[in-house]
This record gives C-alpha cells, structure tokens and sequence, in this order.
C-alpha cells in the first residue's frame, strides 16, 4: 500500500493491506493496523492474512486481535519517519515548483 506515513490511508478501504517503514511492516484489515512484524516477516505474515481472511471473512480477521497494540507500534514508528525524514520526506514542495518551471518554459 505504501509507506507507514501514507500506507494507513491508501490501506482504509482494502480487505488487507501492508505498508512498510522502518524496517517493519504494518498490516492493515478494511484500514485497521492489526499487526506490526519484522521486515524480513512481511511476505508470510501477508499470506497468512490473506488466507485467514479468505476462511474466515474479514470481520473475524478484526475479531482475532487487539488492535491497540498494533495501532501503538505504528503511531511509534509513523512518528519515528516523521522525525527523521520530516514531513515532506520525498520533497514534494521542490519537485511541484521543478514541474511548474518545465511546463511554464
């Protein structure tokens, strides 16, 4: 879905989504950050998701877990990327004022 910054948003209407940021990922049901697992744990955390999901539907994917706990790590390390990379971490501002000189020539 993205990043741990922006991941939470693109993920809110998604049966299953992850985003990944500071070397973990955050898995995401219907926009609820139900887990946080290591980078290196990510692709098998995802299949086991998807496959619960796929068994059992995605309400009882919500049932299975305390979300705070996971919501708590994400906010953590959301806030760690923001810190670190600041708000505007891909230069947004400097790349719209790059794009307005190319097209005004």
């Amino acid at each position: 879905m993205g990043c741990v910054v922006n991941g939470p948003g693109e993920a809110r209407e998604a049966d299953l989504g992850i985003a990944a940021g500071n070397k973990r990922g955050h898995l995401f049901v219907k926009g609820r950050n139900v887990a946080v697992v290591p980078e290196s744990e990510m692709v098998e955390a995802l299949v086991d998701w998807a496959t619960f999901i796929h068994e059992h539907g995605v309400e009882a994917a919500l049932q299975r877990v305390d979300t705070t706990i996971a919501e708590r790590e994400a906010a953590r390390d959301r806030s760690a990327l923001l810190d670190e990379k600041g708000a505007d971490a891909n230069h947004s501002s400097e790349k719209i004022v790059e794009i307005r000189r190319t097209v005004e020539g």
